[in-house]
């Protein structure tokens, strides 16, 4: 995928997201599925995986080239990438999640607004550093991605734009 294609793709799931969001009940804030996280830890859990990701594309370039070293293969397009993520999602142990977004407290309806205007922010910080970045920094430099290990920068913008998306439907179809 082009700069543009992930920016364009990064927008359009960050406005479905947040339109979701807005028009869910408030009272349903708080409450999911049996089991599963609410409405507010999804959003939550969407803000705690952009965050550090913004930091990373933030740090000077040769800190990445230190901290994770360089990309030693081609770069995967968009279907291979979401098709290996839905693989490590069904190898891993039933539970595992992001470490900081393990044990998550239930954020409350008063911090709706709050997580919401985040998400849009850190989005906005996200689509304005990925234009900034020359298209062979986004192929070369590599970052470590929870779950799949590292990949390139490229990469692991297309699986946050997918994981958005994933977490709506989510939302759309149990909440």
């Amino acid at each position: 995928m082009t700069k543009k294609e992930i920016a364009d793709l990064l927008e359009r799931n960050h406005i479905d997201l947040l339109s979701w969001l807005e028009s869910h009940e408030n009272t349903k804030w708080e409450n999911g599925p049996q089991g599963k996280w609410t409405t507010g830890q999804q959003a939550l859990h969407l803000l705690q995986s952009m965050k550090p990701l913004n930091s990373a594309m933030s740090m000077p370039k040769f800190v990445l080239k230190y901290k994770f070293g360089k990309a030693n293969r081609k770069v995967r397009n968009f279907e291979a990438v979401i098709k290996r993520y839905e693989e490590r999602l069904k190898e891993a142990p039933q539970g595992a999640t992001f470490k900081p977004s393990r044990k998550m407290d239930v954020p409350r309806v008063r911090d709706k607004s709050y997580i919401m205007d985040r998400l849009h922010i850190e989005n906005k910080k996200l689509v304005y550093k990925l234009k900034k970045w020359k298209d062979k920094d986004l192929d070369e430099f590599i970052i470590s991605h929870p779950l799949m290990g590292k990949m390139p920068v490229r990469e692991i913008l297309m699986w946050t734009a997918h994981h958005v998306d994933h977490h709506t439907k989510e939302l759309q179809e149990k909440y």
